[in-house]
């Protein structure tokens, strides 16, 4: 594919948009640990959104005593991705942009879900998500919102 600078400029430009409105939804998370934050983008709109924590109904607590997230923690993605199912939407083709590489339980969803394209600005402890999206075939793109000093 023979894209302009130009193009990948303003590709480049929208990227950053959505990872700072992700990095500003994530403000939401009542974890403790880590917020993050996601957003899932179909024809230029957002189709969903989510942040990590507790399923509905469950107190807002993400962590136990020792620091360690609880077992009933929602991911970012898991979030945004059933919202966007349980909606009119259709998530197939779409872009999720997120503020941290998704895990290899949220890069199963991400392929079941149908989206083609990953945008992410920071990394997770672990790079098996990443390796099953690629093997998937799924675009993944890391673009750094937050430069180091």
């Amino acid at each position: 594919m023979n894209t302009s600078p130009e193009k990948v400029h303003k590709q480049l430009q929208k990227d950053t948009r959505y990872l700072r409105m992700a990095a500003i939804w994530a403000e939401n998370s009542y974890c403790k640990r880590r917020q993050v934050g996601a957003l899932i983008v179909k024809n230029k709109r957002i189709i969903s959104d989510g942040y990590n924590g507790t399923p509905s109904g469950f107190d807002n607590t993400c962590e136990d005593e020792q620091n360690v997230t609880l077992p009933w923690v929602l991911h970012a993605e898991a979030n945004a991705i059933t919202k966007v199912a349980a909606s009119s939407n259709s998530s197939q083709g779409a872009t999720i942009y997120i503020t941290a590489a998704p895990c290899i339980e949220c890069a199963k969803l991400i392929i079941q879900a149908g989206i083609c394209r990953v945008v992410y600005c920071s990394s997770y402890h672990t790079e098996e998500g990443l390796s099953l999206l690629h093997q998937a075939k799924i675009v993944v793109d890391f673009i750094e919102i937050f430069p180091k000093h």
